[in-house]
């Protein structure tokens, strides 16, 4: 049934086999499903031995070609769908699935600063590249990616004109796949210093070496758009600020002060470097500490913010992890809540890919009445369009932000 491969196999001609279980649901792959995993396929001593990043064809349980699928038997997602066509993944292919993602960004964007890559939205599983400017950093969460990375990188290169390419090992996906942790410069040089971006009006310091993730989040722009409009010549504080995402856009918007709270004083240092850039330091302040002791200690202050804002990383990572994540999420939003002026703004997101809407917005409306409070739901936010949901697959709209009124 199948014959082992390299994994730089792209040929169409020449490369692995890889066939359905009868039970699984070859409809779902047909109309899009990006991940076949282990229980659904013919698990058999010569696919098991295919080497991790291979190209394969998968068939369904009649031998019918469904698609293209970069292979790692060692991973619970064993086939990933590259395309629904039977094609060679070569230069050509690369470049034209970039060159298709550019294309969406450059009539979205009028700078260089967005998410280029969005994993499988763009045709591209497990891989996200972020760029900034000339300088592109690429997270290739997936084995596939990892054995190509230098072809890509010089793929990226070519259509976006980049001259800095790094690689960021830092996703929790590499693990998972079997892949080392190592960052790389693949092309040009590392920035010896924070880049700045300016969105929103707002100029955020994003240090790609040193910082979380690949230095920025670009996900939340439009959400911090929104928020920033609501704290206008009012009062914030951005719990798990990083390096100032809501604080910065909203002293763009014209907030009158805003305190920007987070565990990492390097973050902070950062977001104080771009409200030093923008010219606004008088009416900006940070606060080192653990969110849930700051929040409770600023309760005890009696302290009160026109808008509230509390941005965690993902508390539900896993569905393993759910229940333990709501019951933190409830947390949030029952210390938070007392902080709300009244007819004020509770902004409360969550980036968990195990916990949907509906089991977030519950939680949160647990713990804001927990708090004493009555809220209103007046606007829900998602991930900015440089970050496309895929509707096949549920964990491509992991960004949650809801915006209550108290």
């Amino acid at each position: 049934m199948t014959t082992s491969a390299s994994p730089d196999s792209g040929s169409a001609s020449d490369r692995p086999v890889l066939r359905l279980l009868p039970k699984a649901n070859a409809r779902a792959i047909r109309r899009g499903a990006p991940w076949v995993f282990d229980n659904e396929l013919v698990m058999d001593r010569r696919t098991r031995g295919i080497a991790p990043g291979t190209i394969a064809t998968l068939e369904d349980h009649e031998r019918k070609p469904l698609a293209t699928v970069a292979v790692n038997p060692g991973s619970k997602i064993v086939a990933r769908v590259l395309d629904r066509e039977i094609v060679e993944v070569g230069t050509d292919w690369l470049r034209a699935k970039v060159a298709k993602a550019l294309s969406l960004r450059e009539r979205l964007y009028d700078a260089p600063f967005y998410r280029l890559i969005h994993a499988e939205a763009d045709g591209f599983p497990g891989v996200i590249v972020d760029r900034f400017g000339d300088t592109l950093v690429v997270q290739p969460n997936a084995a596939w990616a990892d054995v190509r990375l230098p072809e890509l990188a010089d793929v990226l290169a070519e259509v976006t004109g980049c001259t800095n390419i790094l690689k960021n090992a830092s996703g929790r996906g590499r693990a998972l796949e079997g892949l080392d942790d190592a960052d790389a410069v693949l092309l040009g040089v590392a920035p010896d210093a924070p880049v700045p971006v300016v969105m929103n009006g707002a100029t955020y310091m994003a240090d790609l070496t040193g910082g979380q993730k690949t230095g920025l989040f670009y996900d939340q722009r439009d959400n911090h758009a929104f928020a920033a409009r609501l704290a206008a010549e009012g009062s914030m504080i951005d719990v798990f600020s990083h390096v100032g995402g809501f604080g910065l856009a909203a002293l763009a918007g014209g907030a009158r002060e805003v305190l920007c709270v987070d565990g990492s004083a390097p973050a902070l240092e950062l977001a104080q470097a771009g409200a030093d850039a923008m010219g606004v330091a008088d009416r900006f302040a940070t606060r080192q500490g653990d969110a849930f002791d700051t929040l409770t200690a600023l309760q005890e202050e009696g302290v009160r913010y026109d808008v509230v804002v509390c941005d965690p990383p993902a508390f539900a990572p896993s569905k393993q992890a759910l229940d333990k994540g709501l019951r933190a999420y409830e947390r949030i939003a029952r210390l938070a809540a007392p902080l709300v002026a009244e007819d004020g703004y509770l902004v409360l997101c969550s980036c968990s890919h195990a916990a949907d809407m509906t089991a977030f917005t519950g939680a949160c409306l647990r713990g804001i009445g927990r708090a004493g409070r009555r809220a209103v739901l007046i606007h829900t936010g998602q991930a900015g369009a440089d970050h496309p949901l895929l509707p096949q697959l549920a964990e491509s709209g992991y960004l949650k932000a809801l915006f209550f009124r108290l």
